[in-house]
């Protein structure tokens, strides 16, 4: 349970953290509240992540002290995606779903590492793909199958 002394303002700014990606019992995909095909999905989650245009209602970036950064501190999003799907969803959607928050993530890991770097991700030594992971986290949640499309 939240601090009961803690500001409403407080409350607000975290939800600002999450999107909720939703996947229904007709494989239908709703992102944060806007319905969209999953060839959208990708580049909807790379722009709630990196949040370039500092949007108030995109997720808040913290100054972190990064281990092993040659500049010493990055603005690490806290943005969090919330995958919740119905028990009606098929396999085949939830894995495009999955595939497509996991490519956004990579694909962001991938353009730090050509700034930073100067190559891929993968072609980085083992401190500098922590150095990313660090700078480019990957934070997915998983809520567990609903029942929403059921009809009583």
């Amino acid at each position: 349970m939240p601090d009961p002394n803690q500001k409403v303002e407080d409350q607000k700014v975290n939800r600002r953290n999450i999107i909720v990606v939703k996947i229904n019992s007709a494989d239908r995909i709703l992102a944060g509240t806007e319905a969209i095909d999953v060839s959208q999905l990708k580049d909807k989650i790379k722009e709630f992540l990196s949040n370039p245009a500092n949007d108030p209602n995109l997720p808040e970036k913290e100054v972190k002290e990064i281990e092993g950064y040659s500049k010493g501190s990055y603005p690490v999003s806290k943005g969090v995606i919330s995958l919740q799907n119905d028990r009606g969803t098929s396999y085949q959607a939830y894995i495009a779903v999955q595939n497509e928050l996991v490519k956004a993530v990579n694909e962001l890991r991938d353009e730090f590492s050509m700034r930073e770097f100067g190559r891929n991700y993968s072609a980085l030594t083992e401190d500098q793909q922590k150095v990313v992971r660090d700078c480019v986290p990957q934070n997915i949640s998983e809520a567990e199958p609903k029942d929403v499309g059921k009809r009583r």
